[in-house]
């Protein structure tokens, strides 16, 4: 597609791709929600008061929405975009094709340099509630094995259900920010029955995407009445207690997608995690990728779901569900202040699809809300150089490998920073999703 506005053919910002932010510059510091174009950001706020917005066909949802987001007359982030309907969320992508491809190119009055140290990227959602699945089986077979023996490495029900926790959505951060390391109880060696208090010594990441929840306008039941603060602007577009979805109802409900480092405090899990799963280990930082790109982008990069045997309990089939051919990276940053590629997965490699995941949430009839994120579980691919995480990586540590000065690399080191990165390339363009990183300090002392 012709851009107004110039990048090389390679660039992850493409016409193509379009994915929402909330940004902040030195010269305007409110936070206000943003496209990101090449290396610009499209200014939404800035955008309605211009003529280009105010003779749009734009329908009358979305125009009120993102004026409102833009005079700063609520949250000025993405939260009343996100609860709209998806034929919402088409038709602003559509508008925002028209007024990017035209032969007169926007001014400066509505394109923010993206790469400048004065541009700030912030959390693009509010988020109410935040569930982690497991569903990569390379991941869940190699740490079965690790723990229990390839003869055991799965649990019985692992191939019936897309297993997952609750996390601590107060402890998402946008990428970018630093996070102490946590403390805990721990034990101090093998074979141990008495724990000790500790700073974790065994800090790991977590490859994975994360999917943020839309608006759930259906035709069965009455709409939900909320009584949470931030959620008051989204007018009862949740699902009704009791209210369940099929796989494809909840993938039309999906807005898109993100990077997702859950971090992941190894020894604090290993002693917490029988019988109720993991706890303080997984909720002190939780990090994501400032760009939500849309479901719509990633359209054409579906690929086929995997075989599920035995077979789904028919709740969970999901006719003409897709995974997606997204490239995954990580990179970590140590003693030599350079980044050293550790892992190339993909988010090919869930045995459930988000529709699934999503479904299976509700089965319940509990509430899904808009701006709820869902994150896949560690994503590893089939192969050495693909595993998702350093448990995986160092076989719990048994196994340190090099990387750059350093040869005894196990798990993650006080100044250590993280780096993943996504993308999905079609013909002619790229799809990419900025980076998700983190910088892990050390471990904070006691309060008196």
């Amino acid at each position: 597609m012709h851009c107004s506005v110039p990048y090389p053919a390679d660039h992850p910002f493409p016409i193509e791709n379009l994915p929402y932010g909330v940004f902040s510059t030195a010269q305007d510091p409110e936070p206000r929600p943003g496209v990101a174009i090449g290396d610009c950001i499209l200014d939404l706020a800035a955008l309605t008061r211009t003529p280009l917005f105010a003779e749009s066909p734009v329908p009358a949802p979305v125009f009120a929405e993102v004026r409102r987001a833009g005079s700063r007359e609520s949250v000025s982030n993405l939260d009343a975009f996100v609860a709209l309907e998806r034929s919402s969320w088409r038709a602003f992508r559509r508008f925002l094709h028209g007024i990017l491809s035209r032969e007169e190119p926007l001014g400066d009055d509505v394109l923010v340099p993206r790469t400048s140290p004065e541009t700030q990227m912030h959390m693009p959602i509010t988020i109410g509630d935040y569930t982690d699945f497991y569903a990569s089986y390379e991941h869940a077979f190699n740490c079965g094995s690790l723990i229990r023996g390839a003869d055991k490495a799965m649990q019985p029900n692992w191939r019936h259900l897309p297993v997952a926790y609750h996390g601590r959505a107060s402890s998402v951060v946008v990428s970018g920010t630093d996070f102490h390391r946590p403390s805990g109880q721990i034990l101090a060696s093998p074979g141990d029955s008495q724990p000790i208090f500790s700073p974790c010594k065994r800090l790991d990441y977590e490859l994975e995407m994360g999917f943020v929840s839309g608006c759930f306008c259906l035709s069965i039941g009455a709409q939900a009445r909320l009584t949470w603060h931030h959620m008051q602007i989204y007018g009862g577009k949740a699902t009704q207690l009791g209210q369940r979805l099929s796989p494809q109802q909840a993938q039309e409900h999906i807005f898109g997608v993100v990077l997702l480092n859950d971090w992941s405090a190894r020894d604090i899990q290993t002693w917490e995690y029988v019988p109720l799963g993991p706890f303080l280990s997984k909720n002190f930082c939780t990090t994501i990728s400032p760009w939500i790109v849309s479901m719509d982008a990633l359209e054409p990069f579906g690929v086929g779901q995997y075989a599920h045997e035995p077979a789904l309990l028919p709740y969970l089939e999901h006719d003409g569900g897709v995974n997606y051919d997204v490239d995954l990276t990580v990179e970590i940053k140590a003693d030599d202040d350079e980044y050293h590629v550790v892992s190339r997965s993909s988010m090919k490699h869930m045995y459930y699809t988000l529709g699934q995941m999503l479904a299976h949430h509700s089965t319940t009839g509990c509430s899904m809300r808009p701006g709820d994120l869902l994150g896949t579980g560690t994503l590893s691919a089939p192969r050495p150089d693909g595993l998702g995480s350093l448990l995986e990586k160092s076989k719990l540590g048994r196994e340190p490998f090099g990387l750059g000065s350093r040869k005894d690399m196990t798990f993650l080191r006080d100044g250590d920073s993280v780096r993943l990165t996504g993308s999905a390339r079609g013909k002619g363009y790229t799809i990419g999703f900025g980076h998700c990183e983190g910088t892990l300090l050390p471990a904070l002392p006691l309060l008196d």
